[in-house]
C-alpha cells in the first residue's frame, strides 16, 4: 500500500471517529456527567483536527481526499455513561489500530505524525476505561 493509500485510510477512519463522536457527545451531559462531557468533547475536538490535516495531507499527496460516510453505526442503546464510555474506547482502539498502520506505511515526518496521534489515541483509551498496552494499536 502507498503512503497515500494509508493516509486515505486513515482519513476515513478519522471522518467516522468524528461523527461517532458529535453523537456521543449530544448524549452527555455537561452538567450530570463532567467529566465524561469533557473527555468526549476532547476527543471529538482532536479527531476533528487530525481528519482535517488528514485531508490537507491528502491534496499534498496530489489526491482527492475521501469523503465522509452519510452516517456510521451507532450502537442501540446510548443512554448510560457506561455505554457512551464504551463506544467512545472502541473509536480510541480502532484509532490506534489505524495510526500503526498508517506508521508501518509511511516515512518521515508522516510516520512521526503516525507516531504522536497512535500515542494520543492509546492514552485516551484510558480516560474511556482502556487499560495500558505495551503495544497500543496491535
Amino acid at each position: 500500500m502507498t503512503a497515500t493509500e494509508a493516509l486515505q485510510r486513515t482519513l476515513a477512519a478519522e471522518h467516522a471517529a468524528v461523527w461517532v463522536y458529535g453523537a456521543l457527545g449530544a448524549q452527555t451531559s455537561q452538567s450530570a456527567t463532567p467529566t465524561l462531557f469533557s473527555d468526549v468533547t476532547a476527543a471529538y475536538l482532536v479527531h476533528q483536527e487530525r481528519r482535517d490535516a488528514l485531508i490537507g495531507l491528502v491534496e499534498q499527496a496530489g489526491a482527492e481526499p475521501r469523503a465522509a460516510e452519510p452516517g456510521y453505526e451507532l450502537p442501540a442503546d446510548l443512554s448510560t455513561p457506561t455505554a457512551i464510555a464504551d463506544r467512545a474506547l472502541r473509536i480510541e482502539r480502532a484509532a490506534a489500530s489505524t495510526y500503526a498502520y498508517l506508521v508501518a506505511s509511511t516515512r518521515s515526518d508522516l510516520r512521526e505524525w503516525g507516531v504522536e496521534a497512535l500515542l494520543d489515541s492509546a492514552v485516551r483509551q484510558l480516560a474511556f476505561g482502556g487499560k495500558p498496552a505495551s503495544l497500543p494499536g496491535l
